[in-house]
């Protein structure tokens, strides 16, 4: 009879509180791994401001979920991705998973956390398999891990300290060589990490992570009822509803989309075709990218339409007045989200031909790939979509089915026995974790200035 397997997935917040990419995935596979027989999954989530701390412990529940819990952390250092408060993780975290004592402890972040939480585990459990996966390349790049420089906004091949600096002069290059070692040092603890691309799995390696250590498992979603396709009008049966989700941020290229809506001839675009919108936080956005934005909405007029923000909750009533999904991001994206939604809701997808948006999207078989930050190059394919009418039915025919959270779960199962056989099959040390957790083992979590 196979052992119950116990993980704890940890994440750096809870989709419930802080609705993004990484949460949704996060908690789908906990969810996932639940449903799995012989499998038993709890879910930490960090919280932090606005929501206070209940108590002396920096350990909360979610009620009335008994299997998701909450820990409390604020004192968080965005350039080291550490967490300043190291008694809490002492005291709390480290008394927590010693006592559910999982066999996996599974990381799908470290923001607000710090990389500390993941030297404690370790410290607290050396026989369990430890991982993290990566949903950015937050590791690499200090600039929101996105790739990209700044101010130009090119995509960025290699970071390196140097090169960092040149984004970020105010910061001396011998603090990022610091930032460097004590984030290669962290991670080495770690026995193995989980990639949702090849793209990213790929960039994680040439940065120095063993290719042994690396598995690309894709993120899995809730499979519930597909929406229906737009019902047409008899006297306009065109397919001419672009949608685009998610937040309004400079790296989304919502921008370029506006500004692509707008070089489509009328006489392809019409007086019924638009652009939906659903998205938010244009408010916290520098303020150059909003007075650019504002230009541009006001250039496309009645063309586009915004409709907010949105809860994930809400995609299967938005999607159905959607025929397709523009994802126009200018940075390397990894696994979108909107991707696997459109996909599973069968709405092809007009997408960057970057990053993991390019594997997702295969060319001409799930959507269409553009030339990423061209305005110009997206508005053909959308003029090319409108006066094509059976591009909509012919890619619809022929896209893949997205990962459900179920599939993605027992991938993750298989990986984990896989890393447990290995770990506790050993009679030394697994490459990459030293005895003494790099000869730091003083039984608390070490600081920046120990290991760098």
């Amino acid at each position: 009879m196979t052992e119950q397997l116990r993980v704890l997935v940890i994440s750096h917040g809870h989709p419930a509180l802080a609705l993004g990419g990484a949460e949704i995935a996060s908690h789908s596979l906990h969810q996932g791994l639940n449903s799995l027989p012989d499998v038993e999954s709890v879910y930490l989530a960090r919280v932090g401001q606005p929501f206070p701390r209940h108590g002396a412990s920096a350990l909360m529940s979610h009620r009335p979920i008994e299997d998701e819990l909450l820990f409390h952390a604020d004192d968080y250092d965005h350039f080291f991705l550490s967490n300043r408060d190291t008694e809490a993780l002492q005291n709390d975290l480290v008394r927590f998973v010693r006592d559910a004592r999982p066999h996996v402890v599974h990381f799908h972040h470290v923001l607000g956390l710090g990389l500390e939480a993941l030297h404690a585990v370790r410290e607290a459990l050396p026989q369990s398999v430890v991982l993290v996966t990566f949903h950015e390349y937050l590791s690499i790049c200090h600039n929101h891990g996105q790739m990209v420089r700044r101010p130009t906004g090119q995509l960025c091949r290699e970071a390196s300290p140097i090169a960092c600096h040149g984004c970020f002069p105010e910061i001396p290059v011998s603090h990022f060589l610091k930032r460097e070692r004590f984030v290669r040092g962290m991670l080495e603890l770690a026995d193995a990490f989980v990639s949702p691309s090849k793209f990213l799995s790929g960039r994680y390696a040439e940065w120095g992570i063993e290719a042994y250590k690396l598995s690309v498992i894709e993120n899995g979603i809730a499979m519930g009822e597909a929406a229906p396709a737009r019902e047409l009008p008899p006297h306009n049966p065109r397919r001419n509803r672009f949608a685009y989700f998610g937040q309004l941020t400079p790296f989304k290229g919502v921008d370029v989309l506006i500004d692509a809506v707008s070089r489509v001839p009328e006489e392809i675009w019409g007086d019924d075709a638009c652009l939906m919108i659903f998205g938010g936080n244009l408010e916290r956005q520098p303020a150059d990218f909003q007075e650019r934005l504002k230009k541009l909405i006001d250039d496309a007029g009645r063309r586009v339409r915004f409709y907010g923000a949105y809860q994930n909750a809400d995609m299967p009533r938005l999607i159905r007045s959607v025929d397709w999904v523009v994802v126009p991001s200018t940075w390397l994206e990894n696994s979108p989200l909107v991707i696997q939604e459109a996909m599973h809701h069968r709405r092809p997808i007009i997408c960057s031909d970057i990053g993991g948006m390019a594997e997702k999207v295969r060319d001409r078989k799930d959507g269409l790939h553009f030339r990423a930050g061209s305005a110009q190059d997206l508005a053909d394919r959308m003029a090319a979509v409108l006066g094509d009418p059976r591009a909509w039915e012919r890619l619809r025919a022929s896209m893949r089915q997205p990962t459900s959270h179920i599939d993605c779960a027992r991938e993750h199962v298989e990986l984990y026995r896989r890393l447990l056989r290995r770990v506790h099959g050993e009679a030394t040390c697994p490459p990459g974790r030293p005895a003494s957790a790099g000869g730091l083992g003083t039984g608390k979590p070490h600081t920046i200035s120990e290991i760098a």
